[in-house]
């Protein structure tokens, strides 16, 4: 599965990890997440975010 970049902040989101704070378990692909998670960190929406493998 491929990685994903937050453009603003650069936050990486990596599915063999998840999101464990938003309730996004290991193994979730980006395409997967809820239309509504966003950035842990920044807080944008999934469009802010590049593929980056």
């Amino acid at each position: 599965m491929s990685k994903w970049i937050c453009i603003p902040c650069s936050y990486i989101y990596d599915p063999e990890v998840g999101d464990p704070d938003s309730g996004v378990a290991a193994g979730t692909s980006f395409e997967a997440l809820p239309a509504d998670w966003t950035c842990p960190l920044c807080g944008v929406g999934k469009e802010d975010f590049e593929k980056i493998d």
